[in-house]
């Protein structure tokens, strides 16, 4: 895993470096100027409620705990996240009130395997801590520096090492001991109340090779993880090593000959980019919002808002990923364990990887960096996390008249974007938003499945053919969105809405007719809902305060694209833990309290405390302050085509202007200028 992320407020952006870019000539050199001249606004001292912790504030914090807690070095902070501001206390600020600083902490006692969590102000001298609790039997999100010594504590472990000699394993410098969170329902009784992992173990053909190559198959560790002390080495059976080809860097796959007829593609804007981004704000077009991030879910979105000619009208407050939930579908010693919470457990934050020009990213480009913490609490910056640009999206309208001739717009989209990388999987999230008002979420999963040998002819039901006796197992990644909405001015309503063919009859004859139908979800129990192909079901964020010329009722409309059910018998202990994928929508009045969908220490849970907690109250969803938690992803079965690298595997989803316009907002789009240099494309 790769663990470095940041957000640097007093260098918001990052000047291109023309030695940086991996394909280099005449005409991007020709061009070089206009980005090196470019430099980030310096953000002014009155910073925004909703910009992200900085270095100092970090300190600070870490500060404030340890007097007045008491802690010593034993105490981890495993998680330092800004409590945001309520909306009351956002409009306040824009009245000229200030807006309370504080944030939330999650501290791991390793004295005694203790967890609190607390509520910190940073607006106070004495007195900052303003809530603790110790919570009693849950356990702190996991961290890297325990991922890194449980992998240097295992290799001096004699029965580690007696274990890999068996399998003529004795360089242990090529041995990866990796961790991952124990499911606290298959805890053995035993090791109740302990904070204990599970490893795989993974060895290198040689220092430059692959880690995840070579699986030493049927052999984990199960470690303590406040005491880093061996507990049981799991040596269920072992398999002769195959022969296969695991490795995708050019200079270890042998006779690879790569390819010499990929010619430079390059995307220049000569008087640089149509946006602006002012401290965190973006604006672009007729979009505005604030970007923000933190340890747990990477990139957040803020205060999302249109401007429909003099208005400016909110679409939502915030977006971001709650959770992720990828279970592994493989019954076999190697994978039962395998569920992993990667935000609860680990944090996209955490994980987030900097992004370089030429290589992530292709354009005219604007950085911003990103701060998180260590288990120390001392802060952390990721060069370039998040990515900002516009990319050219092919035909955005166009029509052919005899009379008049043609009129055709280009389209145009602003991507925000970021990168994590998960152990051996890596995620590309993009957030695109369109000339036309439509919102576009994508996430690319890259990177390197898992993989298994087994006994030659004894192929897994569980999985698919990779390479030579080795498989690669079945599993899922679910991606819970949240959305909190705020359509025209909250006071919203989801509609679910369904398409139907009437019976053939007087006013449908032929039976041609197509209607829709659309219900009202007043509560949160009706707010549970699932995907249907056979009807096209869709949800409407409505604001039943609000119409458009037409006189019917603005909104926007979610089409769940991405979803699958979890295809999980109900008593698995995955689906105790992650009640949350078990609908593709859930609809929840908007509560400060309530960010976490699984649970906010999900590390060995054994139930969900989130959303299937939360909806049992069947609190009223209609005409307030929404969320909506939409659950999408990739139900995987794996290929050989994706081995030993995977090419990326897309998935998106939309939220559509349904209604909230009363005509195509981008009639205003300019046309293009012609190749040709004679003129524009229009008639």
């Amino acid at each position: 895993m790769q663990f470095a992320v940041f957000w640097s407020l007093d260098r918001l952006g990052s000047v291109h470096d023309p030695n940086s870019v991996s394909v280099q000539n005449t005409r991007v050199q020709q061009h070089i100027h206009t980005v090196e001249e470019v430099r980030m606004p310096t953000p002014t001292t009155d910073r925004h409620p909703l910009d992200p912790l900085e270095a100092a504030e970090y300190s600070k914090i870490v500060e404030i705990v340890r007097a007045e807690k008491g802690l010593d070095d034993r105490a981890r902070f495993t998680s330092i996240l800004l409590r945001e501001p309520s909306r009351a206390a956002l409009r306040a600020y824009a009245e000229g009130t200030p807006a309370p600083r504080e944030a939330s902490v999650v501290v791991l006692d390793r004295s005694n395997n203790k967890t609190f969590t607390g509520m910190v102000s940073l607006d106070r001298g004495e007195g900052g801590v303003l809530e603790w609790e110790h919570r009693a039997g849950e356990q702190a999100n996991m961290t890297a520096e325990e991922l890194e010594e449980v992998d240097a504590a295992m290799r001096q472990e004699p029965e580690v090492i007696e274990a890999l000699a068996k399998r003529g394993i004795t360089d242990l410098d090529l041995v990866s001991i990796e961790v991952w969170g124990y499911p606290g329902n298959l805890i053995p009784e035993k090791y109740k109340g302990m904070r204990i992992g599970w490893t795989d173990v993974w060895q290198r053909s040689n220092p430059d090779s692959n880690i995840y190559a070579n699986p030493v198959s049927g052999l984990q560790i199960v470690v303590d993880l406040t005491t880093m002390k061996l507990l049981e080495v799991q040596d269920r059976y072992s398999i002769e090593p195959v022969e296969h080809m695991g490795e995708y860097q050019p200079d270890q796959v042998p006779g690879l000959k790569l390819r010499t007829d990929v010619k430079p593609l390059d995307v220049v804007q000569p008087d640089g980019p149509s946006f602006t981004i002012e401290g965190n704000q973006l604006e672009w077009q007729n979009w505005n919002m604030r970007i923000g991030f933190n340890s747990r879910e990477g990139l957040t979105l803020h205060s999302i808002t249109y401007k429909d000619g003099d208005e400016v009208r909110p679409i939502a407050h915030r977006f971001s990923f709650a959770e992720m939930v990828v279970p592994y579908r493989d019954p076999s010693p190697d994978h039962f364990r395998r569920t992993a919470f990667d935000i609860g457990e680990w944090g996209l934050g955490f994980m987030t990887t900097s992004l370089e020009l030429g290589c992530d990213c292709l354009g005219e480009i604007r950085y911003l960096d990103g701060v998180i913490h260590d288990w120390q609490g001392d802060p952390v910056t990721i060069k370039n996390a998040i990515c900002l640009h516009e990319e050219d999206d092919a035909i955005l309208w166009k029509h052919v008249d005899p009379v008049t001739g043609t009129e055709v717009r280009r389209s145009r989209r602003m991507v925000v974007s970021f990168h994590a990388t998960v152990a051996n999987y890596e995620y590309l999230v993009y957030w695109r938003f369109y000339q036309d008002g439509n919102i576009e979420c994508e996430v690319r999963a890259t990177g390197i499945m898992v993989t298994t040998q087994y006994p030659a002819g004894n192929v897994p039901a569980t999985g698919t053919v990779v390479d030579h006796d080795t498989y690669a197992p079945y599993h899922q990644h679910f991606i819970i969105a949240r959305l909190d909405m705020d359509v025209d001015g909250g006071g919203n309503t989801v509609y679910s809405s369904e398409s139907f063919a009437p019976e053939i009859g007087p006013g449908n004859e032929f039976g041609v007719a197509l209607r829709t139908r659309a219900t009202a979800l007043t509560t949160e129990q009706e707010g549970i809902q699932d995907a249907d192909w056979a009807t096209q079901k869709s949800w409407k964020i409505v604001n039943e305060n609000k119409t458009n010329a037409m006189g019917t009722n603005v909104s926007y409309k979610l089409s769940p694209e991405g979803a699958f059910p979890p295809v999980m018998n109900p008593e698995s202990p995955i689906l105790k833990r992650a009640g949350a994928i078990k609908h593709t929508l859930w609809v929840t009045p908007a509560d400060e309290d309530q960010l976490w969908p699984c649970g906010e220490l999900v590390v060995q849970s054994t139930a969900d405390h989130g959303l299937p907690a939360w909806t049992e109250a069947n609190r009223s969803i209609q005409n307030t302050d929404l969320v909506l938690w939409y659950v999408f992803g990739i139900h995987h079965i794996t290929r050989p085509e994706e081995w030993p690298i995977m090419a990326v595997d897309k998935v998106s989803w939309w939220l559509k202007p349904m209604g909230f316009f009363d005509r195509n907002p981008s009639l205003d789009v300019p046309p293009s200028p012609k190749a040709s240099g004679e003129g524009n494309c229009h008639n």
